[in-house]
């Protein structure tokens, strides 16, 4: 019997590798990428760890190169649905109660497994399929996929310590059980790291998962579930359902047992998603927990005193990294007029070196965007400003998708500051500057915190700190992740807890302690040592 008191210290974050030309990992990754692009795949579903297919077949391309195609994936029916649900309740009762550092021991295995033996296949695979250049894959498939298992593991050693007092009379304790029933992840195409912790932090805790990846990033996700089985995940903990949404949530939510939701994707179809448990609370056994974080409209201030290149690469890596598909992503910037024109002039300087292309080619900063419907969406957003008189197009505005989903960089400018493309949710390489009269700083803010109804990230450039100090203040609940001097985008695991609220999620924040609690259901526990044994108390006599 392993009676140590075990704990797990904080770890390190994963180091972000060079790629350098001839480098032993820019030599690995080249070849994966050579590998997987020569071959189409054949991905099934995964129940119980058994391997289904059910013949209705999908076809998942390159967004860089639309008629190629990198896999064909099987899609569930109602059938693999209901499997799935009853593996992952029953896989839930004996995972529940494998020791918890035995858990951790098994994400921690995972991480390993990425960090080295799998990085090239996860990055590779993220890059060809999500559409993401190196530097975007790493950060995400590799090195916060890795550090979501890590820091878990450790967050979750920190809550089972959290106990309540005792004294001389009692003992008192905290028991942190699973959910009872199964935890539904809906994980979307934008980030691995995203999908893996959306299935794997409910897991961690001992829960039971069904797990609906997005068909745009089934390569990815289908490799993590392959590495998951590789690291000793027993079979059933979490079950790997592609497919479409409406036929697999039609069985999800009539289903007694739904426990608890973890999603990631727009506020669309979060609210969708709470409508539908709402209206059948009287079915569940208890109250699912609901769990999302979900659409930006993430903004810069820029202040008369700010450092103006920092400023405008802020706005152009917080912008047009990963094509602007990021929750995070800047999209409105609120520039002082006595500014605009020399941050204007460094952005556009910086957008005339950047290179546009496939993600097999390096030396390009902007890739395509995810698939035809987002590409067909973002135009009609750029079209839109090219028509209104209160618009112009600064920069780019153009795109084609005659061989892949390629949109430009487009910034637009604006005298309105409730045009569209400052209140609406883009998710592609476009950003929005409103040009403010430098005395009206706080009013800029204000107008800021109430143009759009999301609250996800926000950044402040400014040298003068008053004028940080009013923007902390003012924008308080208009972001849930803030920057001061550096763009809104690239949370850190330990570093940045993620998440925001209003039309932005439940801001239960992936990448720290608070996310892991929530797949828990406590139960306090008193042994009295010496129990009463008559009714009055020592004033009634």
């Amino acid at each position: 019997m392993n009676n140590a008191v075990f704990n797990i210290k904080m770890p390190a974050n994963e180091p972000i590798l060079g790629y350098l030309k001839g480098s032993k990992e820019e030599k690995a990754l080249t070849a994966e990428l050579q590998r997987q692009a020569d071959t189409v795949i054949e991905i099934p579903l995964i129940i119980n760890g058994k391997e289904v297919k059910t013949g209705k077949i999908g076809e998942f391309r390159m967004p860089c190169d639309h008629k190629h195609i990198l896999a064909r994936y099987h899609m569930a029916g109602e059938k693999e649905v209901q499997a799935a649900i009853d593996a992952a309740c029953e896989a839930q009762k004996t995972w529940s109660n494998v020791p918890w550092q035995d858990r951790a021991a098994v994400a921690l295995k995972i991480a390993r497994l990425l960090a080295d033996k799998y990085r090239a296949v996860i990055n590779a695979a993220t890059m060809l399929g999500q559409g993401k250049n190196i530097y975007q894959a790493e950060i995400d498939s590799a090195c916060e996929t890795i550090d979501f298992l890590r820091f878990n593991a450790s967050f979750m050693s920190q809550i089972y310590a959290e106990q309540p007092l005792s004294d001389a009379t009692q003992m008192n304790r905290i028991e942190y059980r699973s959910l009872e029933g199964f935890v539904f992840a809906l994980s979307p195409f934008n980030f691995t790291a995203i999908a893996s912790n959306l299935s794997m932090s409910p897991a961690l805790m001992g829960n039971g998962v069904v797990w609906k990846p997005a068909t745009t990033a089934i390569l990815s996700n289908y490799y993590l579930m392959q590495v998951y089985k590789e690291a000793g995940l027993p079979d059933g903990v979490i079950n790997f359902l592609p497919g479409q949404g409406s036929q697999i949530g039609s069985v999800i939510f009539n289903d007694p047992r739904l426990a608890g939701i973890h999603f990631t994707g727009s506020s669309s179809t979060f609210n969708s998603l709470w409508q539908e448990i709402g209206k059948n609370l009287g079915k569940y056994r208890s109250y699912p927990k609901i769990v999302g974080e979900t659409g930006g409209k993430d903004f810069i201030v820029v202040h008369e005193s700010a450092d103006l290149d920092a400023a405008a690469t802020g706005i152009v890596r917080g912008s047009f990294e990963y094509q602007g598909q990021k929750c995070s992503a800047c999209s409105r910037v609120y520039a002082p007029a006595s500014k605009w024109p020399a941050i204007k002039n460094r952005a556009l300087n910086m957008l005339s070196e950047i290179k546009m292309g496939d993600v097999r080619e390096y030396g390009n900063f902007v890739n395509a965007v995810i698939d035809e419907k987002s590409f067909d969406s973002i135009m009609k957003y750029i079209e839109l400003a090219k028509a209104d008189k209160s618009a112009s197009i600064v920069a780019g505005g153009k795109g084609s998708k005659e061989k892949g989903y390629f949109i430009e960089p487009t910034i637009i400018e604006t005298t309105d500051p409730n045009f569209i493309t400052m209140r609406e949710e883009i998710f592609g390489p476009v950003v929005t500057v409103y040009v403010y009269e430098d005395s009206r700083y706080e009013e800029t803010l204000k107008l800021c915190d109430s143009t759009s109804p999301y609250a996800l990230t926000g950044a402040v450039f400014s040298r003068d700190r008053q004028a940080i100090l009013r923007a902390y203040e003012l924008l308080r609940y208009a972001a849930g992740n803030f920057y001061i001097n550096d763009k809104c985008t690239g949370a850190v695991v330990g570093m940045q807890p993620f998440g925001g609220g209003r039309g932005s999620g439940t801001n239960d924040k992936a990448g720290a302690m608070l996310n892991l609690l929530r797949w828990t259901s406590p139960r306090a526990i008193k042994e009295t040592y010496l129990p009463a044994t008559n009714y009055p108390y020592p004033y009634m006599e």
